[in-house]
């Protein structure tokens, strides 16, 4: 996935979440409301402190105090009030807004072609999807809030400045614009910084991603050590960056507040000498202290917010890479519905095939490939590694589309049929079985959610799996763990045929379903398969010489072409390759060719 350059130097992607804010905007608005309430009774405290000081204490009226005391109390609760509510509010905001983002972004992943996982690695999707999401909703939840919050407090706290005494007001309004020119310099750093950190955090989060999804193989090699480096130099340079970025926050925050309190303590100095020249009363200084405490006070709080936004803006914008990529598969504006069972109708065709995958374009994967499947066939496809068997799977399942020709099933291009109907149709054993977290129901379920145990223990028998599943602790609830680490690679295997058997699918490919399994659980499963084969469309990628056998075509495949095609004594007499490859794949003697 291509990275964005330098991220904007202002908080503009954020104007990117508007919809995942919009369908909350009740919620908004009375978040809004209290936030008014809020500041209105905070700007109001300054206001009762003069009036009790030079109406109460001056004058020495008790029932003005005891009123004035009343009326600080009530506003107190009013501001109280309306603060808890408005925390509530922007709370749930926050987590809501957040839990959309995360599925919306999850839900768009979903959905990309192979392709995209081509460049992008899962671990740096994985940490765009909790660690940019959280600063997400602590932006939404606290930040902005925050923000508006003291954004109000700095407008009316000026305004009241200037209606305390306009004099003094002027000179604070001077000297605070200087305070503008180092928030803006050290601001569009910090976010140059959190960018980069952000990034060096994905970084470490897609390499111990990688790491501990091959953890025999750098156990096997002894590699800890090494990896424990990797890793520590990782974590080295996130932290560095961070580090970085926390002291330019750190200087920002600092001068900041040195420049703005310097400021206020000059005006008071001059507030003060006026007090004692009587041009001023006490309450009105008072007055005018609490109004610049709070102003100054806003002031400082909008510094560290405005780097909050800033972080939130840049991991804005890393989700917003995610949500932009668009997968090169795409259905089509006006699709057709494949009908009658796939297996029933007209069979599958490979019409002129060609296709390169994305990151090797100028090798050709498959070249001019024409192949036609009749309904109901068992095709084995055979050829040494890179002939382009695993790539027709991939491109009938439409994982990726040809760059020429087309592929047709019931005489309907694929490219024309919706993804989630073309999908249903295809069953699928890959020669790596997956295995799901889950329980062994769960992980067989998996194709047919709504299939009731009776069917799943009829997939498992066909599959050869009910007397292992049996045998689990808890049998069919039996918990499986992370990738099936519980199971041995022939149970897997056999539980990942059991999932397509169930599907109950017109077409199954066939990657190797057997190939893990030992000589007695494979007659058994091929047996199944074989049932299951039975008024299906079957591909099967060989590597058994069982398999081969029983197809009723071989087609053999070499650099992306078909070189080859007929039955298993015929091919050993017409096809060299085929001979050769009979002879180290399958462990029969070769024959001599005609």
């Amino acid at each position: 996935m291509p990275d964005v350059t330098p991220s904007s130097r202002r908080i503009g992607p954020l104007l990117a979440l508007k919809p995942f804010l919009r369908p909350y905007a009740g919620r908004w608005a009375l978040a809004f409301l209290a936030l008014v309430t809020s500041v209105s009774a905070t700007l109001a405290l300054p206001v009762a402190f003069r009036f009790l000081i030079d109406h109460g204490f001056a004058g020495g009226d008790r029932a003005h105090i005891d009123r004035y005391f009343l009326a600080l109390f009530f506003v107190s609760v009013v501001m109280g009030g309306a603060t808890a509510l408005r925390f509530y509010l922007v709370s749930w905001l926050g987590e809501r807004v957040t839990a959309d983002l995360r599925r919306a972004v999850y839900d768009h992943v979903l959905r990309m072609s192979p392709q995209f996982f081509e460049t992008t690695q899962t671990g740096e999707v994985l940490s765009r999807l909790t660690a940019d999401t959280t600063l997400i909703q602590a932006m939404v939840g606290t930040s902005l809030s925050l923000g508006l919050r003291n954004l109000f407090l700095m407008i009316g706290g000026v305004a009241m400045l200037v209606v305390t005494s306009p004099v003094l007001s002027g000179y604070i309004i001077v000297t605070l614009v200087g305070v503008v020119a180092p928030m803006v310099m050290f601001g569009r750093r910090v976010r140059r910084l959190s960018r980069a950190s952000q990034d060096k955090l994905a970084n470490t989060s897609a390499l111990a991603g990688e790491i501990l999804n091959a953890m025999p193989t750098v156990q096997s090699y002894t590699q800890e050590p090494f990896e424990t480096r990797r890793y520590a130099s990782a974590v080295e340079s996130a932290f560095d960056t961070a580090l970085t970025r926390i002291r330019a926050r750190a200087w920002m925050t600092a001068l900041v507040i040195v420049l703005v309190f310097a400021a206020i303590v000059f005006v008071l100095w001059i507030g003060a000498q006026a007090v004692l020249a009587g041009r001023m009363s006490a309450g009105q200084l008072s007055q005018f202290i609490l109004y610049a405490v709070f102003t100054a006070g806003a002031v400082g709080a909008l510094a560290e917010v405005w780097g909050d936004l800033q972080r939130a803006a840049g991991a804005t914008e890393r989700l917003l890479q995610l949500l932009a990529a668009r997968s090169p598969v795409v259905e089509a504006p006006s699709p057709v519905t494949l009908g009658e069972r796939a297996a029933g109708g007209e069979g599958i065709r490979f019409d002129n095939v060609g296709f390169s995958y994305p990151s090797r374009p100028g090798i050709a994967a498959l070249s001019a490939l024409s192949l036609d499947i009749r309904a109901g066939e068992h095709v084995a496809l055979v050829g040494p590694s890179g002939a382009g068997k695993t790539t027709l799977f991939q491109l009938l399942l439409r994982f990726y589309d040809s760059q020429s020709g087309r592929i047709l099933i019931n005489g309907v291009p694929t490219r024309d049929v919706p993804l989630v109907e073309l999908r249903q149709q295809i069953g699928v054993v890959l020669q790596e079985s997956v295995i799901f977290s889950g329980s062994v129901l769960d992980n067989i379920r998996y194709g047919a959610p709504d299939a009731t145990l009776a069917e799943v223990q009829q997939a498992a028998e066909m599959a050869a799996a009910a007397g292992f599943i049996d045998e689990l602790p808890q049998g069919y609830d039996t918990f499986l763990g992370e990738r099936g680490v519980r199971l041995s690679g022939g149970q897997r295997q056999r539980i990942a045929i059991a999932r397509a058997i169930l599907k109950n699918p017109p077409i199954l490919l066939l990657d190797e379903a057997t190939s893990a399994l030992d000589a007695a659980s494979e007659r058994l499963v091929q047996r199944a398969l074989d049932n299951a084969a039975q008024n299906r469309t079957t591909l099967v990628i060989a590597h058994r010489l069982a398999t081969v056998r029983q197809a009723d075509r071989i087609v053999v495949l070499e650099h992306g072409r078909i070189v080859a095609q007929g039955r298993h004594e015929e091919l050993l007499q017409t096809s060299p390759l085929y001979a050769q490859l009979a002879t180290m794949q399958f462990g029969e003697p070769q024959r001599q060719t005609a």
